[in-house]
């Protein structure tokens, strides 16, 4: 989708524009959670320590996944700029050094993962189980061969993405993820595999998907693209505007994962019934909160081609549109879950103590994304793509610290109020970050911020 105006409306994007845009990146996101909770249910079959391998090896790939969906988000933003300028040149520019820092970079890390395995083993992970180590070793041998396919396949999603084509990386999606299903079926259970059958369709898929973004990224025809596959060379001006973006929000990704395993190493203490209603919560709120984070990939996307423009009314229009939808659609989703809650309770299987105290939690978070989430999370996101990332991982950084994990032990510990208090802590970080990020959009310093 080019940067065209709605004669009547006289806007960059139509409504149509903007659902064709939004309803991929819903289904996108649903896919990846539901294939997620899919592939940890096969690979229990395989046995507790397979679990809690995959578990630990996955936490590890979070963060970099992390780290490179916010340099590919930051190589998009300004992409996406470039094309509101009208100089689609620029962002195919962008493209290219997106592409060729990102390879670099990914290889990079797994070269030292695989060399400070011992470390990430012994040191990171600490007094494990020894079958769960030799599970652990075994996965990350495995997996950590598939990191630049992932980093080259989020990438080019982010560019798609930029475009205004969410269909694309919508159709990948479903195509790595059903690679992974089947293959894991096909080797857990067909073939009688343990480790090794969680581990190989992981590498299969995300390989499959790198090399097939990067060819739909050679396609000239698109408004972004890649000039050329080989003999790219750095250029620092335009790599210094995709980082100026891509770091600080990695800096803010990797931090809120760190705090998530502090936190959770507090739930820890609270005894099995608080693990459980924390682990079942986490699983059905991921839910409750998709469509929201799918408003924010869509605002990133429109809002980097308005200020490309240096149409900030534009911006503002589309932030207001975009987080009407968010706060509709999260209203929606929360209300089914609610609804379906004596049901998902069920499918659990869960003891009444633990049933009461989940469902305690998921009404309590339900209530507060429909009302705190958006402001929190979704506005942030028209700051990002108007340069204003830094405020935003400042703003994330302290309220993460202070109040998501200081609050947890003051609420959880301090006052007795067990996990319960954890998921009240973070509510509470929520709201500080919207406080500040309404504050910092009203005031309107963004528009001024120039890279």
């Amino acid at each position: 989708m080019k940067c065209r105006k709605d004669k009547k409306m006289k806007r960059l994007f139509s409504s149509r524009d903007l659902r064709n845009l939004i309803i991929p990146l819903i289904i996108e996101q649903f896919l990846l959670i539901f294939v997620g909770l899919a592939d940890s249910v096969m690979v229990s079959t395989v046995g507790e320590e397979a679990v809690s391998a995959v578990s630990l090896i996955d936490s590890v790939m979070i963060l970099l996944i992390n780290a490179f969906t916010a340099l590919a988000t930051g190589g998009a933003i300004v992409a996406g700029q470039a094309i509101g300028r009208g100089k689609p040149q620029e962002g195919c520019q962008v493209v290219d050094q997106l592409v060729l820092f990102i390879s670099g970079l990914s290889v990079l890390i797994m070269a030292l993962l695989y060399l400070g395995k011992p470390f990430v083993l012994h040191v990171v992970f600490g007094n494990i189980d020894p079958l769960v180590m030799k599970n652990c070793n075994t996965y990350l041998l495995i997996a950590a061969a598939s990191i630049p396919f992932m980093a080259l396949y989020n990438a080019g999603a982010a560019i798609y993405r930029a475009m205004g084509d969410s269909r694309t990386p919508m159709i990948m999606s479903l195509l790595m993820n059903g690679m992974n299903l089947m293959g894991n079926a096909l080797l857990i259970y067909g073939f009688g595999l343990g480790i090794e059958g969680a581990a190989i369709p992981t590498l299969v898929s995300r390989i499959f998907a790198g090399i097939t973004m990067i060819f739909l990224l050679l396609n000239q025809k698109k408004t972004l693209h890649l000039t050329k596959l080989l003999g790219i060379r750095f250029h620092r001006g335009i790599l210094k505007k995709i980082l100026s973006i891509g770091i600080p929000y990695g800096l803010e990704n990797s931090m809120f994962q760190l705090g998530k395993i502090i936190v959770l190493s507090l739930v820890s203490t609270f005894g099995t019934v608080a693990i459980a209603a924390n682990a079942v919560s986490n699983s059905v709120c991921m839910f409750a909160v998709l469509t929201g984070m799918a408003c924010g990939y869509a605002l990133s996307s429109v809002t980097a081609q308005c200020v490309g423009a240096g149409d900030y009314e534009q911006v503002r229009y589309y932030t207001k549109k975009i987080m009407a939808v968010s706060y509709i659609s999260l209203f929606i989703m929360n209300i089914l879950i609610v609804l379906l809650l004596p049901v998902i309770m069920k499918v659990y299987n869960l003891s009444p103590e633990t049933g009461t105290l989940a469902s305690r939690i998921i009404l309590f978070h339900s209530v507060c994304a429909v009302t705190i989430w958006p402001a929190s999370f979704t506005l942030s996101n028209t700051l990002r793509a108007s340069n204003d990332a830094r405020y935003c991982m400042l703003v994330s950084i302290f309220s993460m610290w202070i109040f998501r994990i200081g609050f947890s032990y003051l609420l959880a510990g301090h006052l007795r109020l067990g996990v319960f208090g954890v998921w009240a802590a973070m509510i509470v970080d929520w709201l500080v970050r919207a406080i500040f990020f309404v504050i910092r959009y009203w005031r309107g310093k963004w528009q001024s911020i120039r890279i």
